[in-house]
């Protein structure tokens, strides 16, 4: 069965205790770009990828040290994941670096970037891609400390970094973040989390302009429903089973959809884009 034919009867049931979710623990394991056949267009770049252990930003991860790209990636406690993407990132030549933390603090992304500058001497592609979700029937469900968490992993971090980064970066960098089709579409149960994932639009459209002058480009992806640990991490079992079969493609998106879009934003290809997005997501706005 190739990708195109792959859960359009959706996938069992299940559900997983902890966010952001463990990626062996998943029927069926999502598909990654193993098969991907890179052509250096990131040749001897340095990329920080935040939640890169899995889901979109192992797929990234993988794809980025097929095109010639160092990696350090960012997780927040999911050891056996992060190992696993260190050897797919090895067996493709590149270097990487593992950095265990929570991205939500602040002086840990300084250190994170700190990290990524002394390991490799430069940094060239920032990828804020970390993010938690917490669906809730009403907006009255949603507790103070519940949108606390959500904007400080969803959208401080995407500050922090960035700014921390900047210094760093130089004619040609690039900056990629992680938005959502929520944003634009809305959710119901997703009140905090969509709104963390409008204010990276703004964010994003706003941080291009500011650094175009430089030659730093800024841009972002808008993933649909995608097939990561973070899906039976956070919603019930019938949701999960359900997940991504009613998009107009008629199946949930792998994270080997979403490479070729980072690619093309963190290279040469994308060179004459900044405040962009690219949406990767079956199909969904023209259904809406």
């Amino acid at each position: 069965m190739n990708i195109h034919e792959r859960q359009q009867d959706g996938q069992p049931p299940q559900t997983q205790k902890n966010q952001p979710g463990v990626e062996s623990k998943m029927d069926p394991a999502p598909v990654h770009p193993v098969d991907y056949k890179g052509a250096d267009k990131l040749k001897g770049k340095v990329a920080l990828i935040t939640g890169g252990d899995s889901g979109i930003g192992k797929a990234v991860a993988i794809a980025f040290a097929a095109e010639g790209a160092n990696l350090v990636i960012n997780y927040l406690d999911e050891d056996e994941d992060a190992n696993e993407t260190k050897q797919l990132v090895e067996e493709r030549g590149g270097k990487v670096l593992l950095v265990k933390g929570d991205v939500s603090q602040e002086n840990f992304c300084k250190e994170l970037i700190d990290k990524t500058v002394e390991e490799f001497g430069g940094l060239d592609i920032l990828v804020n891609n970390a993010a938690k979700q917490f669906p809730q029937k009403s907006l009255e469900d949603i507790s103070a400390e519940q949108w606390d968490i959500t904007y400080k992993t969803n959208i401080y971090p995407v500050f922090y970094l960035s700014k921390f980064a900047l210094p760093h970066l130089k004619q040609g960098s690039s900056i990629i973040t992680t938005t959502s089709v929520t944003t634009y579409l809305g959710n119901e149960e997703l009140i905090d989390y969509a709104s963390t994932k409008g204010a990276i639009v703004g964010f994003t459209r706003s941080l291009a302009q500011n650094v175009a002058s430089k030659g730093i480009r800024v841009n972002m992806v808008a993933p649909g429903p995608i097939w990561t640990p973070l899906i039976p991490a956070t919603f019930d079992k019938e949701h999960v089973k359900e997940f991504g079969v009613d998009t107009p493609l008629g199946r949930p998106g792998q994270p080997r959809d979403l490479v070729g879009a980072y690619v093309l934003l963190a290279s040469e290809d994308g060179a004459y884009m900044t405040g962009q997005c690219i949406h990767v997501n079956g199909g969904m706005w023209m259904s809406s």
